[in-house]
C-alpha cells in the first residue's frame, strides 16, 4: 500500500497518476508523442456547478461514507444477480469517488479481483489520512477528461475555452457525464440561445 504517498496527498497534488503513465506508455508504443495536458487546480477554482454535477453522478454520498459505499455495493450486487442472465447484461459498479482516486493514482485499469481488493484497501485508508475535500480535489485534477486531457482545468479549457472556475451548469452536466467512458463520451460545446 503507497501509505507515504497517501499521507503526502493531504499537502501535495501527485505529479502524475498510474493511469497518465499507462496511457503515456501506450502512445510512446504507438509511435505518438507522450505529451498530456493536466493542470491540477484548487476545489476553490472550481465551479461549484461541476463539483455538484460529479458528487451527483459518480458518488452520491460521497461525504456520508467512509471511501466504500456500502449500500451501492448491495444494490450492485442485487441489480447484477436480477440481471446475471440477460441477454447482454449490462453490469452496474459501485465505485466511490475515494476507490476511483485510488485506482487512478496507484492501480491499473485491469478488472480483477486483486486489484479491486487493493483499491477497496486503498481506498479506505485514503478516507481515513485525508480530508473528504482534498479526496475531492485531487479526484477532479487527476482524472481523464479526453484523449490527453487529465482533470477538470486542462478538461474545461479544452471543451469549453474557459476555466473550471466558469464552467455553467449545462458544461458540469456533460463533463460528469463523460468521466465513466472519457474517450467515447464526448462533450460537445453548448451552443448560445441567444
Amino acid at each position: 500500500m503507497p501509505l507515504p504517498q497517501i499521507l503526502l496527498l493531504r499537502w501535495r497534488d501527485p505529479k502524475t497518476t498510474a493511469f497518465i503513465r499507462a496511457r503515456q506508455e501506450r502512445l510512446r508504443t504507438e509511435g505518438k508523442s507522450d505529451v498530456v495536458d493536466r493542470r491540477p487546480v484548487p476545489l476553490a477554482q472550481v465551479s461549484p456547478a461541476l463539483v455538484s454535477a460529479v458528487l451527483a453522478s459518480e458518488d452520491s454520498r460521497f461525504f456520508e461514507h467512509h471511501g466504500i459505499d456500502w449500500a451501492a455495493v448491495a444494490e450492485a450486487r442485487a441489480y447484477n444477480a436480477r440481471h446475471a442472465h440477460d441477454r447482454r447484461p449490462r453490469m452496474h459498479g459501485a465505485s466511490t469517488i475515494t476507490q476511483q482516486l485510488a485506482k487512478n493514482l496507484w492501480l491499473s485499469g485491469q478488472r480483477s479481483w486483486w486489484r479491486k481488493a487493493r483499491e477497496a484497501a486503498i481506498a479506505l485508508v485514503l478516507d481515513a489520512l485525508v480530508p473528504k475535500k482534498r479526496i475531492l480535489e485531487v479526484y477532479l485534477s487527476a482524472i481523464e477528461w479526453g484523449e490527453r486531457t487529465y482533470g477538470c482545468e486542462a478538461a474545461a479549457r479544452a471543451l469549453f475555452h474557459v476555466p473550471a472556475s466558469r464552467v455553467s451548469p449545462e458544461q458540469a452536466a456533460r463533463m460528469a457525464a463523460m468521466i465513466p467512458s472519457p474517450l467515447r463520451r464526448r462533450a460537445h460545446p453548448i451552443e448560445s440561445a441567444r
